[in-house]
């Protein structure tokens, strides 16, 4: 993919740099115009947290580009590094102007799907490619005198899924098989997530999508269904992959990247979804969420892009030969 593995993250982020001339009006209003000091203390606070996501970002960006000797792992990680600001500026102008708040989604939900595919690549790179990744794979399934069959979860080469998926899904053999059924869990969500963003602006546009209500008129309910069967789907598919491949990963500490992508992508939509719920039954009583109402969940997440600290952490790791 060379550098457009870059200039796409890159080219998603003037799109949002350009979306916030758009709000800054709105930002003046909210300030000057009569907002009450709690909603100004959250616009603050909110833009504090941004500000240090974003520089924090960009600093472990220019280290990457400073020393880019492993360009087929680190242009993946860049554009998983990306996905923190580009998050962090969608929610700070969803709060600075509610109307453009659909549209500050879509751009996050379209990036959240090349940041999944980010972060599978990267981990294939890392093993040295799609080919030795396959040979890898299939290296596991040979059973050796020395290594007793306990202590190899995989001794027969078989993936066996858990209680009720094996009853209803065969078993995965490592391999082209493994491979090819963990790329398609993948991508499907790659695939739906786009999908599903097309058919939220066409919603939009008829007034019928309803983000955040839970009702059957409206189709905001029924595309979060779609999209969390996917990205629980995607998600295990994850996970088995790193069952495989974790000791082969070791160096790159997968399980600190695993655990910081997961909850950045995947924890922030059951968080989103939570908090939608919780809003359509009047959960939230107190006085900034009467204010924030439905802009709850971008707040949270201005918030939540601090663990970008995390990621700097995790990310500095050398990357493998």
């Amino acid at each position: 993919m060379g550098w457009r593995g870059i200039l796409v993250p890159l080219l998603f982020s003037i799109t949002l740099v350009e979306s916030s001339r758009n709000s800054e009006k709105m930002w003046s209003l909210n300030l000057v115009s009569g907002s009450s000091p709690l909603y100004s203390w959250a616009l603050y606070s909110a833009g504090f947290s941004v500000l240090v996501a974003i520089v924090l970002s960009m600093y472990l960006i220019v280290e990457h580009l400073a020393a880019y000797h492993q360009p087929e792992e680190q242009k993946f990680l860049i554009g998983l590094i990306l996905m923190v600001p580009v998050y962090a500026l969608e929610s700070f102008l969803s709060l600075l102007d509610s109307n453009a708040a659909f549209n500050c989604e879509i751009i996050r939900d379209c990036y959240e799907a090349f940041a999944l595919y980010c972060f599978e690549r990267y981990l294939i790179a890392c093993l040295g490619g799609e080919k030795n990744t396959i040979e890898f794979m299939e290296s596991q399934s040979v059973v050796s005198s020395s290594l007793p069959l306990l202590d190899d979860a995989y001794a027969y080469g078989v993936v066996e899924h858990p209680f009720p998926l094996n009853c209803i899904i065969r078993e995965w053999h490592l391999g082209p098989d493994f491979y090819q059924a963990v790329k398609i869990g993948i991508v499907q969500y790659m695939i739906l997530k786009m999908i599903c963003a097309l058919l939220a602006m066409v919603f939009q546009f008829f007034g019928i999508y309803g983000e955040g209500k839970f009702e059957w008129r409206y189709a905001y309910p029924y595309l979060a269904v779609v999209l969390n069967f996917s990205q629980t789907w995607a998600l295990y598919c994850l996970v088995q992959f790193y069952s495989v491949t974790k000791n082969k990963l070791a160096p790159i500490k997968p399980l600190a990247k695993f655990l910081v992508f997961k909850s950045i992508v995947f924890l922030t939509w059951w968080q989103g979804i939570a908090v939608a719920f919780l809003l359509s039954f009047g959960a939230f009583k107190g006085s900034l969420a009467q204010l924030l109402k439905t802009r709850i969940q971008d707040y949270i997440i201005c918030l939540e892009t601090d663990e970008v600290k995390v990621e700097i952490d995790v990310s500095k790791d050398p990357v493998m030969p």
